[in-house]
């Protein structure tokens, strides 16, 4: 299946391939999906997202760790998406952040697009380089590493 073009990855998709669930879904749908090298993720973000009851409650602000996730959400569906397992589901876990930068803030009313390239994969270990952008400005990047397990 590599090098397969993937044109896309709807909610229903998303929720299939990852074991979070609400409040914890960061990114909407995946586009651009190119295999397992990259895509974009698109996060809408809203107001009435718990995290700004109290980040910070009169200047909502995205936080950096919750771009972050969403980088790593919309790399796990890339690579999961292309794995079959006779055994069942499998789950991605984050090992690494590295070179994490946050530039601007995200708010409520945000569109962010989270722009992942694969850098390496060796056995069940992934590796990212991810961009978060708000319209097509750079906000945020990392790269992040991920291992694949059986769930």
């Amino acid at each position: 299946m590599s090098g397969e073009t993937l044109e896309a990855a709807g909610i229903l998709d998303i929720l299939r391939l990852l074991p979070h669930r609400y409040p914890f879904v960061m990114v909407d749908r995946i586009v651009d999906m190119d295999g397992a090298e990259r895509a974009v993720g698109i996060k809408n973000i809203t107001i009435n997202e718990p995290q700004f009851l109290g980040h910070f409650p009169e200047n909502p602000v995205m936080p950096g760790v919750l771009l972050i996730e969403g980088m790593a959400q919309t790399a796990a569906v890339l690579a999961l998406r292309l794995m079959t397992s006779a055994t069942g589901r499998r789950t991605m876990y984050l090992l690494t952040i590295d070179k994490a930068k946050f530039r601007k803030p995200a708010v409520p009313g945000d569109t962010v697009e989270y722009h992942v390239n694969k850098i390496a994969q060796r056995r069940q270990m992934w590796w990212y380089r991810a961009e978060a952008k708000v319209a097509g400005v750079l906000i945020a990047e990392a790269e992040v590493g991920a291992v694949v397990t059986e769930a």
